[in-house]
């Protein structure tokens, strides 16, 4: 039997899942070895150990000068952020996806103009945010809104596009208008596709949300890592980073939850 037909059986497609996260661990550990061996102040690869002890201080010891575990609440603040930057994204790339997809002159008119956007390269963008919106919480919401919408306006408006002509139809033979379409029609096909759209574009988010944040904020898990980069604490950046990573698996593993309850229907290819 060819091997593309061959299925792994549980144990060993969670071995395989599991293979690669233990070949970084022991990759790792062993970097992390050879250069504490030749220098115990090493500080660019840290024991496992140390990483363990910081992060126990970072997530359980209040800060002396403001009384506050800082890791929780630049995990508040940064969450924040993301959420209303995602949730807006999503509000306007459903909203355009629609029009974009179902209304040919509305195609004609935009389908472009955010192909080029997108093209754009948003962080070449934040000086302007910046200048334009000063240093504050809009400008980094801002630059996640523009980083992930046209990509979430692009997908979803090619989800509406690729809606079978004949449902259309159907619907206009029984009396429907173009809004009832949209919204009975075109609006359940392509919730689904939103929740998987946001999915892909959580990276992206993270990212923009790093990078404004470390450039121009005094909070955020951004910020936290670039003030700690200039005392070489490798230690701590990694816990924030693993940190990072681990809020995004769960936010993501969330929405996979959320798609699979409310649109059972839908195979999960993601």
């Amino acid at each position: 039997m060819r091997l593309i037909n061959r299925t792994p059986g549980p144990v060993l497609a969670t071995f395989l899942a599991l293979l690669p996260f233990v070949l970084v661990l022991v990759a790792y550990v062993i970097g992390s070895e050879i250069r504490l061996a030749e220098n115990p102040a090493d500080k660019l690869l840290p024991a496992l150990s140390s990483i363990a002890d910081t992060a126990e201080r970072l997530f359980t010891q209040p800060d002396k000068r403001t009384g506050r575990i800082l890791l929780w609440h630049d995990t508040a603040i940064s969450l924040q952020r993301l959420g209303i930057g995602v949730a807006i994204s999503a509000s306007i790339g459903l909203g355009a996806g629609l029009l974009i997809g179902l209304f040919p002159h509305v195609r004609a008119g935009l389908a472009g103009f955010i192909a080029v956007v997108s093209m754009v390269p948003p962080l070449a963008l934040l000086p302007i945010l910046f200048i334009t919106f000063g240093l504050g919480e809009l400008s980094k919401v801002v630059l996640i809104i523009i980083g992930i919408t046209p990509f979430l306006i692009r997908d979803l408006s090619q989800r509406v596009i690729e809606i079978p002509r004949e449902q259309i139809v159907k619907a206009e033979t029984l009396g429907a208008g173009s809004g009832v379409i949209a919204l009975r029609v075109a609006l359940p096909q392509v919730l689904p596709r939103l929740i998987q759209a946001v999915r892909l574009s959580l990276g992206p988010a993270w990212l923009f949300l790093i990078a404004a944040e470390a450039i121009a904020s005094d909070l955020g898990l951004g910020y936290r890592i670039f003030l700690v980069r200039r005392y070489l604490a490798m230690d701590v950046i990694l816990t924030y980073v693993i940190w990072i990573t681990f809020l995004a698996f769960v936010i993501d593993f969330l929405l996979k939850k959320l798609s699979k309850r409310a649109f059972p229907w839908m195979e999960e290819g993601l």
